[in-house]
């Protein structure tokens, strides 16, 4: 009777404290969220970045083959690699990368031949350590990151034949093996455009353990005891015998600028051990996620919160290096020199202006003010400000988003950098257009700027969607024209340029509409079809994108019962579609199709701040409904968690803001639009020493509404906050309701900010 005693106490410790444990914000993200797509149908179209935040290098298991864009696929079984990323999404693919594989017995190059089943039963994924076992060779693989370097751990079984590959890719790459270091030292061109010429990734790899053979190989002939190839297709093997169980080392760094700075970068790992690696990269994530704290019952809104919130901390990731003397430098994408001072990349501004960018500028404005250094070194190296940078100016997607870019952060109150050039540059992009990579600056500025829009009939593809993006690019440029006390007639002429939306707008469908340059609309006219005058998406969804005057396009309609009609139709239309431009449903309408949320896309960026319209037509509670219906039932911590694209952390951070309970509709405004908070308790902890609090008790699944708002103790009735109100630290407090308080925020002094009502 006694031992059973004991044994309950013993029983009852342990319980007691594994209970007393508590996750920290890390441990509720999942890196595989996003992972379950295919070129068909995207539920993320992500991959296991094992990274750092911002971090120049990601890892992730290579599933797919070289040069796939769907580098992993969470239903593959078998992996082929660990390969060195730098890939921003499957669509712009990757640059600089090459891959390391750990294998037993018979040396095999060939990826097919090589690749090793798994199991995700086997398989640990954290942002900041990967393990897998590789089943076909007993072996386990480990890999922990720094920003530019990282460590690997393979448990070998017992053999004469333990042997590691690094394959440096083709198109051009080169491989020596130094045995006196127990090193591969090597580099790898092979890239998805936007590079000069010049572009190579130099890396070093340095084992714990001496070779006992060694073997390079040249275009996928392995050469006996060779030590040194540069060709199409460089690779080496390293071999020797293990004892069961035996862990070998290899730390792992690359440089964009030389074998030299390879090294130098490798010292981020140089004197440290696997586990200590890990920790410094677990503390490194949990400072940056744990910015924001939740208090609240439902694990798996937790789950996607901080999975999210990881996504919205990796891009634009950093493209510079630290030299020996302690200088920021980084090789140009763009001119192919060396240079001084901070360069970022891997980011679309016509997918992160709208929320990642303003995430940037509320959290972590520090690192904001990095990427401001380095658009001022891309416009030195260009003469341009980019738009699509991967590494360099990539020749996709429209619009002039840079601005907004731009003015949010300043406006925003960042400082500390040349935004007198930075202002230069946006001026340059309204007049110009890069010579070779036409997506950047403004495509048909000429006719924009002297009829008013980007006509459809002049061979200039996805025009409305340019003249709406020019137009809320100008209203950006003369918010920071006024910040910065330009010319009157400077300002006056970007403001009058930010009605240029109104061109488009066709009364007989209350839609924006293509427009021939006689002045004429195009015709025939499809509100569903896909592309055309529109980018990824039909006239339903950029019909909303006038960021900067919602209340100019509700007097276009008629007022705000017709604007709120119109609204509700997006859900209320069947998803039916127009593929004929591109003449077949490309994956962003097969997403839309099958959500079962009528004509709303949130698979893809031009829709996705919609919702938050209803309130700047006295219909708040409408916006309180769908942004909880968007965020309960299109995101979830799973491998198809998302409902089409993450795109650089764009997608991830209209959750992270939703979930916060407002949204930066209008980037360069100073205000977020008021939804639906998700969590009983959220603090945001600011860089500034503030805090954001946002308090609604008894929040769950049924009550998405608004019942009573206060701001700092006091009723507050308005649509939105402000910057302000948050930076200086806020205390918010929401009585959330099963029903709609329909006398909250439906006067007009409650409505957010509209150019139109800026001289009312």
């Amino acid at each position: 009777m006694k031992s059973k005693s004991l044994l309950f106490l013993l029983f009852f410790s342990v319980f007691f404290l594994n209970a007393q444990v508590k996750n920290e914000p890390v441990d509720y993200v999942s890196i595989l969220v996003g992972t379950q797509s295919k070129f068909e149908l995207s539920n993320g179209n992500t991959y296991p970045a094992i990274a750092v935040p911002w971090g120049m290098n990601f890892w992730s298991p290579q599933t797919g083959k070289m040069g796939d864009g769907w580098l992993y696929r969470y239903d593959a079984d078998k992996i082929r690699g660990f390969k060195q990323t730098h890939q921003p999404s499957p669509w712009m693919n990757d640059y600089g990368q090459f891959s390391i594989m750990p294998m037993t017995g018979k040396m095999e190059f060939n990826e097919d031949n090589r690749a090793s089943w798994f199991s995700h039963k086997a398989e640990v994924a954290r942002p900041y350590y990967y393990s897998v076992y590789l089943a076909d060779y007993d072996l386990t693989t480990e890999i922990t990151p720094t920003e530019r370097a990282a460590i690997f751990r393979f448990t070998f079984p017992e053999t004469d034949s333990a042997n590691v590959l690094v394959d440096a890719f083709d198109r051009g790459s080169a491989v020596e093996i130094i045995p006196e270091k127990n090193a591969i030292i090597g580099y790898t061109t092979r890239n998805s455009g936007g590079v000069p010429k010049n572009f190579k990734n130099y890396f070093v790899v340095v084992f714990d353990k001496p070779f006992e053979y060694k073997h390079a190989v040249k275009n996928g002939e392995i050469q006996q005891n060779t030590i040194k190839v540069e060709d199409n297709h460089a690779g080496a093997f390293i071999g020797f015998s293990t004892k069961r169980g035996e862990k070998v080392i290899a730390k792992v760094a690359s440089s964009f600028i030389s074998y030299e700075q390879a090294w130098q970068n490798l010292k981020e790992v140089e004197n440290k051990d696997f586990e200590t690696v890990k920790q410094e990269g677990r503390n490194a994530w949990n400072e940056v996620l744990g910015k924001i704290e939740i208090e609240d019952n439902n694990i798996d809104n937790k789950r996607t919160f901080y999975s999210m919130l990881y996504r919205s901390t990796l891009f634009p990731r950093k493209f510079y290096e630290i030299d020996a003397q302690g200088n920021i430098v980084h090789y140009s994408p763009y001119n192919g020199e060396v240079l001084p001072g901070y360069m970022y990349t891997d980011t679309g501004f016509w997918d992160t202006f709208r929320a990642l960018f303003p995430l940037l500028n509320l959290m972590y404005p520090s690192v904001n003010k990095e990427i401001q250094e380095g658009l001022v070194n891309t416009y030195k190296e260009s003469g341009f400000l980019p738009e699509w940078a991967s590494p360099g100016h990539r020749g996709i997607m429209i619009g002039n988003n840079s601005a907004s870019v731009v003015a949010d952060a300043y406006l925003k109150g960042l400082r500390g950098y040349d935004i007198e050039t930075l202002y230069k540059a946006m001026i340059h992009g309204t007049e110009n257009v890069h010579p070779r990579v036409s997506s950047t600056g403004r495509l048909g500025h000429e006719y924009y700027n002297t009829l008013g829009y980007v006509p459809y009939d002049v061979k200039i593809n996805e025009n409305a969607a340019r003249t709406l993006e020019y137009a809320y690019a100008d209203w950006t440029i003369y918010k920071l024209a006024k910040a910065l006390n330009r010319p009157k007639s400077e300002i006056d002429l970007y403001a009058k340029r930010s009605q240029n939306y109104r061109n488009l707008y066709s009364p007989e469908h209350k839609l924006m509409r293509g427009k021939n340059k006689d002045g004429t609309f195009q015709s025939p006219f499809s509100p569903t079809k896909w592309g055309d005058a529109f980018t990824e998406g039909n006239s339903w969804h950029y019909t909303w994108s006038v960021f900067h005057d919602p209340q100019g396009l509700i007097d276009l309609m008629g007022g705000s019962k017709e604007f709120v009609n119109m609204l509700d139709s997006v859900f209320k239309m069947p998803p039916v579609f127009d593929d004929s431009y591109y003449g077949f449903p490309i994956h962003e309408i097969r997403e839309m199709q099958i959500m079962n949320m009528g004509q709303y896309a949130h698979g893809n960026q031009p829709i996705q701040h919609m919702v938050y319209l209803y309130n700047y037509a006295g219909e708040p509670w409408k916006t309180q409904y769908w942004a909880r219906e968007v965020m309960d039932k299109l995101y979830t911590p799973a491998p198809d968690g998302y409902c089409g694209d993450e795109d650089n952390g764009q997608t991830s951070a209209w959750y992270v803001f939703s979930a916060m309970g407002f949204y930066p509709v209008c980037p360069g405004s100073d205000e977020y639009i008021l939804g639906s908070p998700l969590f009983e308790k959220m603090t945001v902890h600011l860089e500034n020493g503030k805090s954001i609090q946002v308090n609604s008790p008894g929040n769950d699944k049924s009550k998405r509404y608004i019942s009573d708002y206060k701001l700092n103790g006091k009723t507050y009735s308005k649509n939105y906050v402000t910057h302000g109100d948050l930076m200086n630290g806020a205390k918010i407090d929401i009585q959330m309701s099963e029903t709609p308080n329909k006398k909250r925020g439906i006067n007009k002094s409650d409505f957010p900010y509209s150019f139109s009502n800026e001289n009312k």
